[in-house]
């Protein structure tokens, strides 16, 4: 059997729920180069995250299936490998045919690098098999020259717009350019080193449109527009936001009711607990989380889901808390799993490590599903209200308005209190509003004394 014959085709996996197709950020090994089993050999950018592929082959890599700022549908060639001859093989590397007939049993969002097993048969007849590569081995130009190259800078040339080449770190920065069509070479970075920013984009894209020295998208197909419209492509995070809610409003019969509250006394008490503890400070998010949780407690019916095939509702034995977080690739839900098993304290840092990786693009996408319940605090944007959509599959969201100073009664007196609104927008299948309005006022009556808390643990 000839070398060729023996090759093994790695397949882009299955990056999680809903993920189709992911784009490839940056190599991280070469044509040439020799793998080990899991060595991670990709970055790429789904339309959730940003995640490291490890291959499940070793050997030496024959092909790479794709350039820099290209997309590849799962279940489509990434890699190739050929198995090493005796004498090819390096130092420390004696054992890889043991391991690559064993796998690792690693786990990438559900795809297993074992082999043999029926799990990996299962899996495999997801995936059609792949035929023999035609396509030719991409340019190496502007890769890594091997798995120890710098990971987090790249050279934006000619595989993704025309013209030099320019300095680039951030994924999101490509697809930004690529889908507005500005020609990256043409931007001057601000960055240190000259690296081109989100921010050097945008600036671009303000300039009046028969300036721009545009790059057309082969992805998107031309459609008439008038003079000086901004055709802005469906895609990515934006493409997925855009079908869950859609599915959400067309599936689930949702109520939003609110209330008006006095939270002097919830900012008063989160400012007691950090003057108490001022190495691990709480968030007023969390103390809403916590109050969350104890409503959920009282009425589990919000933490559940309408199985619609089955013609059932399913009510969720844990509080698995979505937080919606806005970050620069759209609006994301990170999951905290199991929340109601947490402290306060736990809230408050899981919370706060959660939203910073959430906007830095460094969450798995199994991070981003799977919620129970969601918290959404749009009062960060200045607004007092909403009649928020459900996260699909989800049956409640609470939302929470902007703080501010307002007349209010207290004990038969004017005076001036910190007042917020609570919405609460839920499915009319898995309650009624008795359910609803006992939640909503178990939640404003705990911001309003939080001492209730207590009580109700």
């Amino acid at each position: 059997m000839t070398t060729v014959e023996r090759t093994q085709v790695f397949l882009l996996p299955d990056l999680g729920e809903g993920l189709s197709e992911a784009e490839i950020v940056e190599w991280r090994v070469a044509v040439g180069d020799i793998v080990t089993v899991d060595q991670s050999v990709v970055e790429v950018e789904t339309a959730k995250a940003v995640v490291d592929v490890p291959c499940p082959y070793a050997g030496r890599v024959v092909t790479l299936h794709g350039a820099a700022g290209e997309v590849r549908p799962v279940g489509q060639p990434l890699i190739t490998i050929a198995p090493l001859d005796g004498g090819d093989e390096p130092a420390g590397h004696a054992t890889y045919r043991e391991e690559e007939r064993a796998g690792s049993g690693n786990v990438l969002i559900g795809y297993g690098t074992g082999h043999g097993g029926a799990t990996r048969r299962r899996r495999r007849s997801r995936l059609a098999v792949a035929p023999e590569p035609t396509d030719p081995a991409p340019s190496d130009a502007g890769r890594p020259s091997g798995a120890g190259a710098t990971a987090a800078v790249g050279l934006v040339g000619s595989a993704t717009t025309p013209g030099p080449a320019a300095l680039v770190i951030s994924p999101i920065v490509r697809r930004l350019a690529r889908e507005r069509g500005v020609d990256l070479g043409t931007v001057r970075g601000t960055g240190p080193g000259g690296v081109i920013r989100r921010a050097d984009v945008e600036a671009v894209l303000a300039v009046p449109a028969a300036r721009l020295a545009a790059v057309p998208d082969p992805h998107v197909t031309p459609a008439p527009a008038g003079d000086g419209d901004v055709i802005i492509p469906l895609t990515g995070v934006r493409k997925v936001i855009a079908d869950k809610l859609s599915r959400s409003r067309r599936e689930i019969p949702e109520v939003t009711i609110w209330v008006d509250v006095d939270a002097t006394g919830l900012l008063e008490t989160r400012a007691a607990i950090n003057a108490a503890t001022p190495d691990a400070p709480v968030s007023i998010l969390a103390l809403l989380a916590r109050i969350c949780l104890s409503g959920l407690r009282r009425f589990p019916q919000l933490n559940s889901r309408v199985d619609t095939e089955a013609q059932r509702i399913v009510q969720s034995a844990g509080v698995h808390l979505g937080i919606a977080a806005q970050t620069d690739r759209g609006l994301l839900v990170p999951v905290l799993r199991d929340a109601q098993r947490l402290t306060t304290a736990e809230l408050a840092a899981e919370l706060a490590a959660t939203t910073t990786a959430a906007r830095a693009g460094a969450l798995p996408p199994a991070r981003l599903t799977g919620g129970t319940f969601t918290l959404n605090n749009y009062g960060v944007f200045g607004v007092d209200g909403s009649t928020p959509i459900i996260n699909h599959p989800e049956a409640a969201l609470l939302g929470v308005g902007r703080i501010v100073d307002k007349p209010w009664v207290v004990d038969g007196q004017l005076a001036v209190r910190k007042v917020t609104q609570l919405s609460l927008t839920f499915d009319h299948r898995v309650c009624d509003g008795g359910v609803a309005g006992g939640f909503l006022r178990h939640v404003a009556d705990c911001v309003e004394r939080p001492a209730l808390l207590i009580a109700a643990v």
